[in-house]
């Protein structure tokens, strides 16, 4: 099969101009996107006039380090074309960790060019395979989509209201009567990712700005950023993160960009050591203040002591405040979990003051479900919620209430296996007793048994957190895939009153409780605790309830996973074989990625009554996932067909292969429509390429393209017949 694109490598040397004259005459004038490298650093460009852009960037003193350019070029290039393979080889090349890349970050945030995905978007997934096959690339994109590292890369596109939010910070850097920038935002926002695009804005080297791509408002941008390096020169400015695990994954995140440094990111304590030009607050919900600290205790006191503050009265927002000369504080009060957190009040008398700015995030860029499930879910968690009592539907996001937890933890893990990044969460209503004693469980209900997190520092990234639990303290400010809440005892509904209850003696988190002597206080710091761990997952959220009231109070407005109404024809599993029967093989049978590795240790029987079949050609099996959920319901036991040959075009496919463990999207079974492209020559017919098509509402899933020896042990099982369970 002939590519749609080409990528031609050639030294970046003194003869580059007359090689590109030689070798690409018809594509001097063609829009090109490029990649210039040599061990270590590397940048990515785009241009309508090649040898001009190379001639300039062997003059550049950086750039005369890098010893090797690879022009990408493809007939289906236009300009909207390459700025969006330039933008997304930016964001990937950044992410994937083998170049630190010298590009400045302002050349791809206000571009006008296309971004779905579904536009150049398959191109880019071949041409990244070719990288990889070339040594430029390392990581698969599904492997890189999940890593914080990408997530929060500077090199991402700003949104108006998130540029608008920066260019009110640079004017309150340039203003000598603004003090501090207060962002207001809820989760999803993207507080985080504007925190970390401005502290790479501002250490960036501003001559890599490609300002012939700016539009008016880039320009404005631009010019700002240019002002506030006049003013300051190289500001000394540090990252502030309360969250001692979110703080420490984001040092990982610094420690991978060019020009930042894991030193940047600090804690509140750590404002004490030195004056700051400019200090950064990520989650300033959490300063702390002298209440329940525990531990803290006495470096709360030894820090208010050295700034010259009473530590009853003061609270880590006023360390910011006197340790740096401007600040920017993002702020969320419904992320507010305990009673250490600064009071709300005290954000309030800040926002009053006349040397304080003010702006507002209200775009959800995490949330599939956008405003309108976080909206829901604000007032589902509510007392006296005005909400109609139907279930939430959004074809975008995945909201389930279930009777049954281990049904639950099971569904967890299979989204697991398929999208990465899914992960039980719970409310604080059990002792961690496995904490010293691995052999014992933390949350049992009923036959499930269940251990807290094994770790409390970047858990969600942690080895074995798919096994575990983690909670609020493990996983605010992180992104999921899926989350699976276990809402605790602690939290009740009373339907005489329309109003949440909460048992103090069952909630656990004994920081949390103990100088609490209002309910009401208690109760609003745990019901944001269930909103923000509803607001983690960036694909669904499913719910299970420990108590009967609030759990028939939530099956108001939470769906629960649909059960297909059996038929009239009776499908009885046996353990033999009878009449009008065929095997019921024990696999589960992924409807998403290939999956593991499979053996049918135990072959029982279906009878499948009124409907006629010969079990010699005939068998049975569990489909699991949402990939062919236009189709086949996830959990569905299937009917199928033993192959027996002919064209399989167009049909539904139970699909093997041995080929595939450890590859990007696993091993073993997978169903799919399948599609094949063939050539003929003398010697006969052969696959040129398969391509495994979803049929999913979910338009997130990927269709599986096979080439050359990634045929060689497909086999295609059975053909789908119809959906029987």
């Amino acid at each position: 099969m002939i590519k749609p694109f080409q990528i031609i490598p050639y030294p970046f040397d003194a003869q580059l101009e007359l090689t590109l004259l030689q070798q690409q005459r018809d594509y001097l004038s063609w829009p090109i996107v490029y990649f210039l490298q040599d061990k270590k650093e590397a940048y990515v460009g785009e241009t309508t006039d090649m040898v001009t852009r190379m001639k300039a960037h062997l003059k550049t003193v950086r750039k005369q380090q890098l010893q090797s350019v690879a022009l990408i070029r493809s007939e289906l290039f236009n300009k909207s074309a390459t700025l969006d393979i330039e933008s997304n080889l930016i964001r990937y090349i950044a992410a994937d960790g083998q170049f630190d890349l010298q590009n400045g970050n302002l050349g791809i945030s206000n571009h006008k060019f296309y971004q779905q995905k579904e536009v150049y978007w398959e191109l880019f997934r071949d041409i990244w395979s070719e990288l990889r096959k070339m040594g430029i690339a390392r990581h698969s994109l599904e492997h890189i989509d999940n890593s914080d590292l990408f997530k929060y890369s500077p090199y991402k596109s700003l949104s108006r209201e998130q540029t608008n939010g920066l260019k009110m910070i640079l004017r309150c850097l340039l203003d000598d009567r603004a003090k501090v920038s207060l962002i207001h935002g809820g989760a999803g926002t993207g507080k985080s990712i504007l925190a970390i695009f401005l502290f790479k804005l501002l250490k960036t080297d501003l001559q890599d700005f490609n300002k012939a791509d700016f539009d008016e408002s880039d320009e404005e941008l631009f010019q700002l950023v240019e002002a506030v390096r006049q003013k300051y020169g190289d500001l000394e400015m540090a990252l502030v993160i309360p969250m001692q695990s979110f703080r420490k994954t984001i040092s990982k995140v610094f420690k991978n960009i060019k020009g930042l440094s894991p030193k940047m990111v600090i804690g509140p304590a750590e404002v004490a050591k030195q004056k700051y030009d400019l200090l950064i607050v990520d989650e300033g919900h959490r300063l702390r203040q002298w209440k329940n600290l525990a531990a803290y205790y006495g470096t709360f006191r030894k820090v208010s002591q050295q700034l010259g503050l009473d530590e009853l009265n003061c609270t880590e927002l006023d360390w910011v405040q006197l340790q740096s000369v401007k600040s920017i504080i993002f702020y969320d009060e419904f992320q507010s979990v305990k009673p250490s957190d600064a009071d709300k009040q005290r954000f309030l008398d800040l926002q009053a003051l006349e040397s304080t700015r003010i702006e507002r995030l209200r775009s959800q860029f995490r949330v599939k479900g956008g405003a309108h499930y976080m909206e829901f879910v604000h007032q589902l968690f509510s007392d006296n919620n005005i909400l109609s009592p139907k279930s939430f539907e959004s074809i975008h996001y995945d909201f389930q209430l279930f009777d049954d937890l281990d049904a639950m933890v099971k569904e967890i893990k299979r989204k697991d296996d398929s999208e990465g990044l899914c992960r039980m969460v719970a409310g604080f209503a059990w002792d961690w007793i496995s904490k010293n004693d691995k052999s014992l469980h933390d949350i049992v209900i009923g036959d499930t048994e269940l251990r807290w997190n094994s770790t409390d520092v970047d858990w969600v990234n942690s080895a074995n957190a798919i096994h575990e639990v983690g909670c609020i303290h493990t996983t605010q400010g992180y992104d999921l895939n899926y989350t699976g809440l276990i809402i605790g005892p602690e939290l009740d509904y009373d339907f005489d009153t329309n109003a949440f209850v909460v048992y103090k003696d069952r909630y656990k988190d004994k920081n949390g409780k103990n100088s609490v002597k209002d309910l009401s206080v208690l109760k609003n710091y745990i019901l944001n605790i269930y909103r923000t761990i509803l607001f983690r997952g960036i694909q669904g959220s499913y719910v299970y309830v420990c108590n009967d009231n609030l759990r028939k109070y939530l099956a108001q407005y939470i769906k629960t996973p649909s059960i297909e109404d059996k038929s009239e024809t009776d499908y009885s599993i046996t353990d033999f074989p009878s009449e009008n029967s065929v095997p019921y093989y024990d696999l589960e049978i992924a409807a998403g990625s290939f999956s593991e590795l499979q053996q049918a240790e135990h072959t029982r029987y279906i009878q499948v009554n009124g409907i006629t079949v010969d079990p010699a050609h005939y068998f049975a099996c569990k489909v699991v996932g949402e990939s062919m959920n236009k189709i086949i319901p996830n959990g569905a036991i299937c009917l199928f067909e033993k192959y027996q040959g002919g064209s399989r075009n167009g049909l539904i496919c139970l699909v093997e292969s041995n080929d595939f463990v450890d590859r990007e999207f696993g091993s073993n079974y997978t169903i799919k429509e399948y599609n094949s492209k063939k050539t003929i020559s003398e010697e006969g017919w052969e696959h040129q390429e398969i391509t495994l098509l979803p049929k999913s509402t979910n338009e997130n899933f990927q269709p599986i393209v096979l080439r050359d020896e990634e045929l060689l042990d497909l086999k295609v099982v059975g053909v789908f017949k119809k959906v029987l369970i």
